[in-house]
């Protein structure tokens, strides 16, 4: 497992994943998104793990893409074709987390730390974050169709062509005004804030978060509204008969 990448479990049933390469701006290595990709597995697999987060550490950026070495020996276009093939299997299996996902964002998510970011349910961020993909002004590389679809989806088709036409960043206060952002806070206030968020989702049904997260992404990524699997899990599940008992014997509690 590298180094650079950490899972630190917590009492409550949150699993927190950590990208520890503070003197690169925790920038990726194909390693490093092996190691990611082995601890998302790892942590599906257990029962016991009712929420993730995703943090970068250092305090200065939360991902701030793929370390540019990685392309300098880049030739042909078909090796574009291979790195963005690799990328989407990352962000396909962060975004097919059952349980909910919880991107704790300090400084800078620039790249593919944007596109880590938007693939979680949710994002809080410290008040001094921005959010981008300058790649217009720096490689001139492009994103995948399934990464654009999940930005336009995310912070539609205006604030997208702002951040890739016009190189331009996103401040904290813009992306919470649109929605992208669930909470901005004091940089101090920022670990408290991301587990009381996720104390709030263990705390509600996983059956119905579940459910959502997958017809949502096979929605937005996939483009594909067959979602006749998860209604009848749903309905079928356990949980919902014992809802609907408990509504009708008066002791559903109200929300």
């Amino acid at each position: 497992m590298n180094e650079a990448v950490r899972l630190v479990m917590h009492e409550s049933g949150a699993a927190e994943i950590v990208i520890d390469r503070v003197d690169r701006h925790n920038a990726m290595t194909l390693p490093m998104y092996e190691s990611l990709l082995a601890l998302i597995g790892q942590c599906a697999g257990d029962p016991a793990v009712r929420c993730m987060l995703f943090r970068g550490a250092g305090g200065k950026s939360f991902i701030s893409g793929t370390d540019i070495s990685y392309f300098k020996d880049f030739r042909h276009g078909h090796e574009g074709l291979d790195y963005e093939a690799f990328v989407e299997r990352v962000m396909d299996a962060v975004e097919r987390i059952a349980v909910p996902t919880v991107a704790v964002i300090d400084g800078w998510a620039v790249g593919g730390g944007l596109a880590l970011a938007t693939v979680c349910d949710f994002r809080v961020c410290s008040d001094h974050s921005r959010f981008g993909a300058p790649i217009a002004k720096t490689l001139s590389n492009t994103l995948s169709s399934r990464n654009l679809a999940r930005l336009q989806a995310a912070l539609g088709v205006p604030r997208v062509k702002k951040m890739l036409l016009l190189a331009e960043y996103l401040s904290a206060q813009e992306a919470l005004a649109c929605g992208f952002v669930y909470e901005v806070c004091p940089q101090d206030k920022l670990e408290a804030a991301a587990h009381a968020l996720a104390l709030r989702l263990m705390g509600l049904s996983p059956v119905t978060q579940a459910a959502v997260k997958e017809s949502l992404r096979r929605i937005v990524a996939e483009q594909n509204l067959d979602d006749g699997d998860l209604i009848q899990s749903v309905y079928g599940s356990d949980d919902f008969h014992r809802g609907v008992a408990a509504f009708f014997s008066g002791s559903a509690r109200p929300k």
